[in-house]
């Protein structure tokens, strides 16, 4: 046991321990009432189910965080990667193939591992607080559907960024950069016309009021667009939502079925307001950006560490490889991940004031936001009082609360 060993073990242990502590300050700060000037957001019963929710979500959350580190330690202290290693070599394959071999073994106990947990929050929780609308079948199809689309396109990745970093030298961090930058930047042109159609039914919004007062909104802020679609999301869950995708041409503004059935039309406009204030305020090419410089970041690093003896002798491992340091690199890293996510969280909920206020001032009408904020915060039971700790570390999107006091002062 070195002290890569003792480093890693000692920040997987402090990252569970941060968030289980976060987690039940959250439980404790629930409410029998609702916060202050938020009193018109729920009836008292569905405030009550609202925080049985949070409180249900948030212990379940905690056994299944549990049993996932209890797996990694005791799969990597009774020598479990190794053995896994040894047994594809045995195979008397190449590095790539082993090296192939040897991650989808892993991912596929994990992916078992998690299963039972994904099951238990689809079929028991999600349906016992009347979210969940799929049945065993559409899960275990779109389950399958992920796996092959996983492989379609993981793989061929996969095999690139092991054959570069086996035969490339020292650059090859780079060319897998580039690599990686290329294969994200397609599926961000083809996944709305060819991937989420085969999870979700993706029709055309149909002719009326709500359309025409998009159409309208999108003109007078030029915001420019290949169409926009209802997909049919009440087939799984009664959660609504409503989002852009694509890139270029096939941009497209794609609007829940249960968005429509729960917003009146000017709220939707000034829901799309605010994602059309994250494209306007440039905040999702940062995002691109900066997503594209921390990959590249990583891979530099990575390339530091190939096999490194020190990170092997870690997990008690009698050979070194590429691929084995491509999965240690990922727990090997969680000390600075520990640091860099709430920065993270932080700019994003930066960036959701930001949005908010483009749309009060785009639509020149911040009750339409409030009011469409507060709707959804109701159908989809969320927590109105979360620890502010929970928030820094958890919370992409401001608590409604402070969104709210945020968007009464903006300029219209």
């Amino acid at each position: 046991m070195n002290i890569i060993f003792w480093i890693i073990l000692v920040a997987v242990l402090i990252d569970f321990v941060v968030g289980m502590i976060s987690t039940i300050l959250n439980i404790k700060e629930l409410k029998s009432s609702a916060p202050r000037g938020l009193e018109d957001v729920y009836k008292v019963d569905e405030y009550r189910k609202s925080q049985s929710y949070t409180g249900t979500q948030s212990q379940f959350g905690l056994i299944a965080g549990s049993c996932r580190l209890a797996a990694l330690l005791i799969f990597w202290f009774v020598g479990g990667f190794d053995y896994v290693d040894q047994t594809i070599r045995a195979a008397g394959w190449n590095d790539i193939w082993t090296g192939l071999g040897f991650i989808l073994c892993l991912t596929t106990f994990s992916l078992v591992l998690s299963l039972p947990f994904s099951l238990y929050g689809t079929f028991v929780i999600e349906e016992k607080f009347g979210f969940n609308k799929t049945n065993l079948s559409t899960y275990a199809l779109d389950t399958v559907k992920s796996l092959i689309l996983s492989a379609l396109i993981g793989i061929p990745l996969l095999l690139g960024i092991l054959y570069f970093f086996e035969y490339a030298g020292s650059m090859a961090w780079l060319y897998v950069w580039v690599l990686v930058i290329v294969v994200s930047l397609v599926m961000q042109v083809i996944a709305p016309i060819w991937i989420m159609p085969i999870f979700n039914k993706f029709t055309r919004l149909e002719e009326g009021e709500l359309k025409q007062s998009i159409m309208e909104y999108a003109e007078r802020v030029g915001f420019t667009y290949d169409n926009v679609y209802v997909i049919d999301g009440s087939r799984r869950s009664a959660h609504s939502n409503a989002f852009f995708t694509g890139f270029g041409k096939t941009k497209r503004i794609v609007l829940f079925d249960t968005l429509i059935e729960q917003l009146n039309k000017d709220e939707i406009v000034s829901v799309i307001a605010h994602e059309v204030g994250h494209n306007k305020k440039g905040h999702i090419l940062l995002g691109t950006a900066l997503g594209i410089v921390h990959t590249g970041a990583l891979l530099f690093l990575l390339s530091l560490v190939l096999e490194n003896r020190l990170l092997f002798d870690a997990f008690f491992m009698e050979n070194t490889s590429v691929y084995a340091s491509i999965m240690f690199f990922g727990l090997l890293f969680t000390p600075v991940d520990l640091l860099m996510s709430p920065l993270m969280q932080l700019v994003s909920r930066k960036h959701e004031y930001q949005a908010d206020h483009w749309a009060v001032e785009t639509t020149a009408n911040r009750q339409h936001l409030v009011s469409g904020l507060k709707k959804l915060a109701a159908k989809n039971l969320a927590n109105l009082s979360p620890h502010p700790i929970f928030v820094i570390l958890n919370y992409s999107h401001p608590p409604l609360s402070n969104r709210i006091e945020a968007i009464n002062v903006a300029k219209t």
